[in-house]
């Protein structure tokens, strides 16, 4: 009887069921390495070109700015509605289209269906935009 509760493994540890679920899941890593992307599939086929497909689902900030303004605080928590802040831009000046606070475009204000938009007047040569982002 001591023989049995020294080794209390069960002999099901050795079925070829054990090694075929084994396998199965080394079948599955292995599968999982070859459909992941490498390298290779990031690099530009020609210099200065990029894959589009990479380039699609990447995600970015896009911002309008009007102008500046640097106020202390002070006069920060003096601010009550109706306050007018002073801005850096002349009425008229082009506003500035960032894509992740870098300025790819200039514009000027439209109103498209009862919605603001911005007409391009100015855009950054693409070149020069990607190195901006």
């Amino acid at each position: 009887m001591t023989d049995e509760k020294e080794n209390p493994t069960p002999e099901l540890d050795a079925t070829p069921v054990a090694e075929a679920e084994h396998d199965t899941r080394t079948d599955v890593a292995a599968h999982a390495e070859e459909v992941e992307p490498s390298l290779e599939d990031f690099k530009p086929t020609m210099p200065g070109n990029i894959n589009p497909e990479v380039l699609q689902n990447i995600v970015v900030n896009l911002s309008i700015e009007v102008g500046r303004a640097q106020i202390k605080i002070k006069d920060l928590m003096r601010l009550t509605q109706g306050s007018v802040v002073e801005l850096d831009r002349i009425a008229g000046e082009p506003l500035d289209l960032l894509v992740n606070n870098s300025v790819v475009a200039q514009g000027e204000i439209v109103l498209v269906n009862d919605r603001y938009g911005v007409r391009l007047t100015r855009v950054v040569p693409s070149s020069e935009r990607l190195k901006l982002i």
